[in-house]
């Protein structure tokens, strides 16, 4: 597990010793803060399914990754802060065009992990309080709605980590709260070829987490390949809102 502060991008998931995949656990983790796993309920008949969703906390686009979603006519859910809605309106604009592909959903007004108690999570003051997280949440969905997109139904915090009773405040304002079941990129931290084969060793069911907002890091070269390595494999891409999902910790009805 990370021993030192990160840097301040959306992070989430931990590094085993040995660099291998860690899945969103099912318990609480030392410091109490639980890290909720998502998967789509049941299994297909016909193809695998897996369900891709990006965090995009801040900064800019990666081309790399978007271009191959559209390009390829790739289905995803993509969360989005409202201080990286403030900085991207011509990407904004380019994922509105296409309501068939992307999903547009919460991931915090000022990317601060919605977590009720005072603790930093890899370097990161959480929001500290009850009021607070209710600003996160509710500043996250008052900007996607001031962006003329649909009103969003799930939230994702920065860090993917909460308390039980952040994650029932965040039910109480009218979201799920979206775990996953497969970190792709580790923050947007891995290199290329580490990031691509995570991704392409998904199994059906798989809810995948990845990053849009690091054009300048290698591993959305890598998050692109793997798309594309599950397009080969016959797998079908959905959106959040369009499955059935099981996620733990009562984040999903």
């Amino acid at each position: 597990m990370r021993r030192r502060p990160l840097p301040l991008i959306c992070l989430v998931g931990v590094l085993s010793a040995a660099g291998a995949l860690v899945s969103a656990p099912a318990f609480a983790g030392k410091d109490g803060l639980l890290e909720p796993s998502l998967k789509l309920a049941g299994r297909g008949t016909g193809a695998p399914r897996v369900a891709l969703t990006f965090d995009a906390c801040m900064g800019a686009a990666d081309q790399r990754i978007l271009s191959t979603l559209i390009d390829n006519r790739i289905p995803a859910t993509i969360f989005v802060t409202a201080r990286w809605l403030k900085r991207n309106g011509d990407v904004l604009a380019v994922l509105r065009a296409h309501p068939d592909l992307f999903e547009l959903e919460n991931h915090g007004a000022m990317h601060v992990p919605a977590v009720d108690k005072p603790v930093a999570i890899y370097g990161i003051p959480a929001a500290g309080s009850p009021e607070a997280v209710a600003a996160e949440v509710n500043g996250g969905g008052g900007a996607i709605l001031a962006a003329g997109a649909p009103a969003p139904h799930w939230f994702r915090g920065a860090t993917a980590k909460y308390t039980a009773s952040s994650i029932a405040q965040i039910r109480s304002l009218g979201y799920e709260v979206a775990g996953y079941s497969l970190n792709g990129d580790d923050g947007s931290l891995l290199g290329a070829r580490a990031a691509a084969h995570r991704i392409s060793a998904a199994r059906d069911g798989d809810v995948i987490i990845a990053h849009i907002n690091q054009p300048s890091h290698a591993a959305g070269e890598g998050v692109a390949e793997g798309i594309l390595a599950l397009k080969a494999r016959g797998f079908t891409f959905l959106r959040l809102d369009e499955a059935r999902e099981q996620g733990s910790h009562a984040t999903v009805n």
